[in-house]
């Protein structure tokens, strides 16, 4: 038998080796854009989220929510609502049921989306927050997990009151004598000069400054929907005393000791915020000098194109 006979009987006779089993891998990663988010009172919000297996094998994941209030009394804390929708086959109401756990399969490299919804409160107070805690732990090597905090914070909103014309002062002054209290969540009330029929309420609860306002005389009830502060800015800029009032035009005095009278504006003086108007009635045209408050422009000047 020759030499390299023999070396092709050895490798015959070799049994041919099996491969090594490599270990499943595993892995969990949560995803949410958008994780702060400040609403008002009785908003519905939706939390775009994806569950994702990034091991290459089949995974049970475990979903747990910690759901964390700050602001609580006496062991209370405001009604929040708290879904989670996609992720299993009915929506899953985690502040109804109080069930907080549960499992879902997952495929190697699967992405799953779902939507984290909370409403907030209808009835909040100042500073009502909820944390949201979504924990993923992986069933295959529970070692393995991912979280996500979603913080929905409740802010104040502007709401405006409709009232009777002329008698806007007088229904501001009622809610904010009823808005003494923190518990009514009123933080301030407007009642600029120039904004007939409306009060402007600056509120946290929009539900109990509409029982607020029910028995108070010239109300008449809440304009529906959120006021934009791009919507009032306006009536919130200080405005100069003469400001609209120019040399010619006619007024009515509704203040001091010529009240009623009517009159012609002779000069304007912007620095002091002082108009001088020659009085109609006057048997001797003397100039009067008053503020630019006292006087109500009735008819502008008309002036020659």
């Amino acid at each position: 038998m020759g030499v390299f006979e023999a070396e092709e009987e050895e490798e015959e006779e070799k049994e041919p080796e099996e491969p090594e089993e490599r270990p499943e891998r595993f892995g969990i990663a949560l995803t949410c854009e958008e994780t702060t988010r400040v609403v008002t009172s009785g908003s519905s919000n939706d939390f775009e989220m994806t569950l994702e297996n990034l091991g290459d094998a089949e995974d049970t994941v475990q979903i747990k929510l910690d759901l964390m209030y700050t602001e609580e009394e006496e062991g209370e804390h405001s009604e929040w609502t708290v879904k989670i929708e996609g992720l299993f086959k009915n929506v899953w109401d985690v502040t109804l049921t109080e069930l907080t756990e549960r499992e879902i399969e997952t495929g190697s490299h699967e992405k799953k989306e779902f939507t984290l919804n909370v409403v907030a409160p209808r009835g909040p107070k100042y500073g009502d927050r909820l944390n949201v805690v979504v924990i993923a732990t992986s069933r295959g090597d529970p070692a393995l997990s991912d979280m996500k905090t979603i913080t929905t914070t409740v802010r104040q909103m502007v709401m405006a009151v409709k009232t009777s014309i002329g008698h806007e002062k007088s229904v501001a002054d009622s809610i904010a004598a009823r808005a003494k209290s923190p518990k009514t969540g009123v933080f301030s009330v407007l009642s600029p000069t120039t904004l007939r029929g409306y009060v402007l309420v600056e509120t946290i609860n929009p539900d109990r400054l509409e029982e607020m306002v029910k028995g108070i005389r010239r109300a008449r009830g809440i304009v529906k929907g959120e006021t934009s502060l791009s919507e009032i800015d306006h009536f919130l800029e200080p405005k100069p005393l003469v400001s609209g009032i120019v040399e010619g035009d006619i007024v009515e005095l509704i203040a001091g000791p010529f009240k009623g009278e009517k009159a012609r504006v002779q000069q304007i003086d912007e620095g002091k915020e002082e108009i001088t108007v020659e009085l109609f009635e006057a048997v001797v045209p003397i100039p009067v000098t008053v503020r630019g408050d006292s006087v109500r422009v009735i008819q502008k000047e008309e002036r020659e194109e």
